[in-house]
């Protein structure tokens, strides 16, 4: 499965740092979501990742490369790469329209632990006992950040919604994880994949939704910000991460993305500040801190 090429680039503390920072930009998109107003969601998944796709565009002609040779991939490739972007983002809205979305984005977050697991799998790599009890405790702050400390209360009529979920967990995770298997894909490859993502969720959105155009600046600047930053830069880096990273550690860093989203909302007042989220901080920091432990041990991560 592993696609032959050049395999060169940066350490692998390097390669974690750039990973990390896709997680502090997935952080703002419910921030910046919220600011798009009623744009509805395949419009606005369309818009961003033609922006994502423009930006790689904009740096392969400023360093005067053929964006071409980003192509020259076997169908594997185009397959793997396309449908994990689009394939995430489009069973995630399955699952926000079919079941409550507390319990839906609960479903969804199981990726960062599944990303812990199934990296178990890859070559040179193994499963500690620290790694998984520090993506449990992520885990187990992301549920009381989604729950704000109620109780879930599945509902089977909610059933489609709650496997939509599911199958939000189990793509991006896989898609993080086999990511490793094509390390000597270039990260550019990914440029290409955003212009794939905003074909098909341009057919999606003009056979199902109608066009909103905004009218004012702010909802103009919140899409371009999502193109730039969660849904732009932000996959290029995870790419990186992924690739040539400390994946298991990145995967329990993930449960960072919702604590970062919930302490953005509160500073812009959308979301008052309590002792659940206090609690819910402290969860994940410290699962963060016990998935690392290998780094202080000297066993690596």
């Amino acid at each position: 499965m592993n696609v032959q090429g050049n395999t060169s680039g940066p350490s692998r503390l390097t390669a974690t740092l750039i990973g990390s920072i896709a997680i502090i930009l997935w952080g703002t998109l419910a921030l910046l979501t919220t600011w798009t107003g009623k744009i509805p969601p395949f419009q606005l998944v369309a818009s961003t990742f033609a922006i994502a796709f423009l930006v790689a565009l904009t740096k392969w002609i400023l360093r005067r490369e053929n964006p071409l040779r980003h192509l020259r991939h076997p169908p594997i490739v185009w397959i793997f790469g396309i449908a994990g972007l689009f394939g995430y983002h489009l069973f995630y809205f399955i699952a926000l329209k079919n079941a409550p979305p507390v319990d839906a984005s609960l479903i969804a977050y199981l990726w960062p632990l599944l990303i812990v697991v199934f990296s178990a799998l890859l070559p040179g790599e193994d499963l500690r006992w620290y790694h998984a009890a520090g993506a449990l405790m992520g885990l187990g702050g992301c549920a009381l950040l989604v729950t704000r400390g109620g109780a879930l209360s599945f509902d089977l009529d909610h059933s489609w919604g709650y496997a939509a979920a599911g199958l939000c967990a189990l793509i991006w995770s896989s898609y993080s994880v086999i990511s490793r298997r094509f390390a000597s894909v270039s990260t550019d490859t990914v440029g290409w994949f955003c212009g794939g993502v905003a074909f098909l969720a341009g057919i999606a959105h003009l056979g199902t939704e109608t066009t909103l155009i905004p009218t004012d600046a702010g909802t103009w600047l919140a899409v371009i910000g999502l193109g730039l930053g969660p849904v732009g830069i932000a996959f290029f880096a995870w790419d990186i991460g992924m690739k040539r990273g400390e994946i298991k550690l990145l995967g329990v860093l993930s449960y960072g993305a919702p604590l970062i989203s919930v302490l953005l909302l509160i500073a812009f007042g959308g979301v008052p500040a309590t002792l659940t989220i206090g609690l819910a901080c402290l969860a994940i920091t410290g699962g963060a801190v016990v998935a690392s432990l290998g780094l202080f041990t000297g066993k690596g991560t």
